[in-house]
């Protein structure tokens, strides 16, 4: 009887382990990069999810102070613009710090009765007031508009954070320098015109006896030391009203 039969082989030595190492490889090697992956992809997650803990603490800004005439030291630097220096101008001459210092020193002229054409009562008094404001008004009028030619912003920079030693430099520098539009502190030119370039101006309104070269410089003087303590009270009164009127 013939048999249809298929001739077997006998598998060699060693075969099936080699083919087991073959199939095995690539799922070892697709499992470590997987592992890989998942380390890479979990490590990132894990470090926002830290971040975003809701017990972690937040950094927050100090409040920005925002004024006609001062700018905050916290805050990035802005250009004035020309509406800004309208409105510096009209307040560094109408505010209540230009009321107090006239007032004040129209007192001191009328009781000392100079310049004595002006005589000794409140008529005296209105005349010193209204002298002395014509020549803050054309002085801040002129540091304004020169000032807008070459970008050079008159407001004063305040930084509260500074120890005192600090906060009084900065008293005495800003005084004499401004920023300028890129915000880089230069030489205050308008300034430096507007307090003679008024003072020598207003001589030609002036009483005779103050209509005089020195005294146009005396009043230069004057105007200097008005700027640096204009500036000292900037930069402290603001602390002075807190401790006085703070509950």
């Amino acid at each position: 009887m013939l048999h249809n039969s298929r001739p077997t082989y006998a598998a060699e030595p060693g075969t099936g382990g080699l083919a087991g190492m073959l199939l095995f490889r690539p799922l070892r090697v697709s499992t470590l990069l997987l592992l890989t992956c998942g380390v890479v992809v979990a490590c990132p997650a894990s470090h926002s999810q830290q971040q975003q803990r809701p017990d972690a603490p937040i950094a927050t800004q100090a409040p920005v102070e925002r004024s006609v005439n001062v700018i905050s030291a916290n805050a990035p630097y802005r250009a004035i613009s020309g509406n800004e220096r309208i409105q510096w101008a009209a307040q560094q001459t109408f505010g209540p710090q230009s009321w107090l210092t006239g007032t004040f020193t129209a007192a001191i002229g009328t009781a000392r009765d100079t310049p004595a054409e002006y005589g000794p009562h409140w008529e005296g008094f209105a005349k010193r007031y209204g002298m002395r404001f014509s020549g803050v008004a054309s002085s801040n009028t002129i540091e304004a508009g020169l000032g807008a030619i070459w970008g050079e912003d008159p407001r004063y920079v305040r930084d509260p954070s500074l120890p005192i030693g600090h906060r009084l430099t900065n008293v005495l520098l800003l005084s004499f320098t401004a920023h300028n539009r890129h915000g880089r502190l230069v030489p205050a030119y308008a300034r430096y015109i507007a307090i003679p370039g008024n003072n020598f101006l207003s001589n030609t309104w002036r009483v005779n006896s103050e209509a005089t070269t020195s005294a146009a410089l005396t009043r230069t003087g004057y105007g200097v030391l008005s700027e640096i303590a204009s500036n000292a009270w900037t930069e402290f009164w603001p602390d002075v009203k807190h401790r006085m009127f703070k509950k």
